[in-house]
């Protein structure tokens, strides 16, 4: 593990923006893709913090710990779904295949959480009892399991992502049946799976998303990231059950508790301007993103050294 001083020093250095000289560059919220125009997408995966729709700053070394993260997923779910992956010539970046992105991002849960305005947590405390395919009791409290995991999709804009439902998915014609039913199933799948592997290590799984996406032959991939800190909740296990049954939070192993504290300081959705994180704050987060590697993986996080262009440049050549 990093130490904090050495990751509040890697702040100033963090890689915030990309300038790839290749292919037709599309800027993400995390990630830059740059397409190569031969089928073939670049993706890099910046140091950039996203959260309520718009960007929190930058955290060092978390492009190439999503990437990493990533990466180990893909290749241990091949079995449950075909993925977009290609290859990797540099802990910020992965090539993959080029494929059509289906509008509609799968949030798979299995507790009743969140803090952000489209949580579960937030609309089961606002009056609702139904999600996906579940009736929820009165009394629940934050943090339970869900009697089992449900999807609850959202479609993907441009300004902000709206809950839908998979009747609405099809009726307005956002994916096929066929579509929908294949890739809410796999989704239950991928997490499923992914709830055995990080119990393995301690840790639980708490929800997430997935995308898909259709490649030239017609075949559907995942795409994206998988079971990364920035896509999903983890929550240590040894913990979280008498945590919970004190009415606490269970200690997070997340990007939960960056989030909570904008919405502690500010209204991070109206507010034109949102306060700044101390360094201590962004470091901690680095380091949560690294432990949560380190701990699924059984690997030690050491940052890729090598000049990013000039690696890239050379792998394509």
């Amino acid at each position: 593990m990093i130490d904090p001083q050495t990751l509040i020093a890697a702040i100033p250095g963090c890689l915030a923006q990309t300038d790839v000289p290749t292919g037709t560059k599309y800027t993400g919220k995390v990630r830059d893709t740059y397409d190569l125009n031969d089928g073939r997408l670049l993706l890099i995966t910046t140091d950039r913090q996203s959260g309520f729709d718009r960007l929190l700053g930058a955290i060092p070394y978390k492009g190439q710990v999503l990437n990493r993260t990533s990466l180990w997923w893909f290749e241990r779910t091949q079995h449950i779904v075909p993925n977009h992956v290609l290859a990797s010539s540099h802990a910020n970046a992965l090539l993959g295949r080029k494929c059509t992105v289906l509008p509609i991002e799968f949030v798979v849960r299995g507790y009743l959480t969140g803090s952000t305005d489209t949580s579960i947590w937030t609309k089961y405390q606002n009056g609702e009892r139904s999600f996906a395919t579940i009736t929820l009791p009165d009394g629940m409290k934050k943090n339970q399991p869900l009697p089992q995991n449900i999807v609850t999709p959202t479609t993907k804009e441009t300004t902000h992502d709206r809950p839908i439902t998979g009747e609405e998915i099809v009726s307005e014609g956002w994916l096929t049946a066929e579509q929908w039913a294949y890739c809410q199933m796999k989704a239950l799948e991928l997490f499923a799976f992914g709830q055995q592997e990080a119990a393995k290590h301690g840790l639980i799984l708490v929800d997430t998303k997935y995308e898909f996406g259709v490649d030239s032959e017609g075949t559907i991939r995942l795409i994206d990231e998988v079971h990364t800190p920035d896509s999903s909740r983890y929550w240590l296990a040894d913990s979280y059950e008498q945590l919970v049954a004190d009415g606490k939070e269970p200690h997070m192993i997340d990007k939960e508790f960056f989030r909570l504290w904008f919405r502690e300081r500010c209204d991070p959705y109206a507010d034109a301007t949102l306060p700044t994180p101390p360094p201590e704050l962004i470091a901690e987060l680095a380091a949560r993103y690294i432990q949560l590697f380190e701990t699924i993986t059984g690997e030690t996080f050491a940052p890729d050294p090598r000049p990013l262009n000039a690696t890239i440049a050379e792998a394509l050549a």
